[in-house]
């Protein structure tokens, strides 16, 4: 990105305000952007996270509804 910020997508699984979807939310380092991607599954939401990023694994202390996070 051009003004060198990091682009994290946060994948949630059924959070409070989507409670039929898998939900997965830019973040621009720490700042959340209107950025919002719906899918009914897991796998079809990853289908739709923009290609050439990585995957990492929900850490012990993130929130329940925390799936993954994508770099």
């Amino acid at each position: 990105m051009t003004d060198n910020r990091l682009p994290i997508w946060t994948v949630y699984e059924h959070p409070l305000d989507y409670p039929g979807a898998f939900v997965a939310r830019l973040w621009l380092n720490a700042d959340r952007t209107d950025t919002v991607l719906t899918a009914p599954t897991l796998a079809a939401l990853r289908a739709l996270i923009p290609p050439g990023l990585y995957r990492m694994a929900r850490q012990e202390q993130d929130d329940p509804v925390i799936v993954e996070v994508w770099l």
